[in-house]
């Protein structure tokens, strides 16, 4: 199985590296745009996304600081953390919208908000989450789940 971490640090990338490696193939992409360029040009079975942006540069975000502000009475400083705190929503977005149905294990806990869930789900599917205290072996099986359909 070959899976694309898109994250901003190391610790996704490392971590599933050191726990999981047997018979998965790691790659990763550093934000959402390096993770969509990696797609268009290679084959992944699922992508493992973070939610939270916090390291990456602002041209390497998706959405518009200026339009996200004005929900913020202009406060752009507001506007760039929550950026930072959904871009997982983003990236999967610009995922789907890009024409790649890639399946998608998220890292968050959407368990206190189905609402939420629901909603990505139906639009972005196919799309799965698990909290980010999952263990080895609930990561191991819910990619190897959505890898095969």
């Amino acid at each position: 199985m070959r899976v694309l971490v898109i994250e901003d640090g190391f610790e996704y990338s490392e971590t599933l590296k050191q726990f999981l490696s047997d018979d998965i193939e790691w790659e990763r992409a550093g934000s959402g745009p390096q993770g969509i360029a990696r797609l268009q040009g290679e084959s992944f079975d699922v992508v493992f996304l973070d939610m939270r942006f916090d390291r990456a540069p602002q041209d390497e975000l998706y959405g518009d600081v200026e339009e996200i502000a004005d929900r913020f009475n202009g406060d752009p400083v507001q506007a760039r953390r929550y950026l930072e705190d959904h871009q997982g929503n983003y990236v999967l977005a610009a995922l789907r919208d890009g024409g790649h149905g890639v399946p998608v294990l998220m890292s968050y806990d959407f368990d206190t908000e189905p609402r939420r869930w629901k909603r990505l789900a139906e639009r972005y599917g196919p799309v799965d989450y698990l909290p980010d205290n999952a263990s080895p072996a609930e990561i191991s099986e819910r990619l190897t789940r959505l890898a095969s359909g």
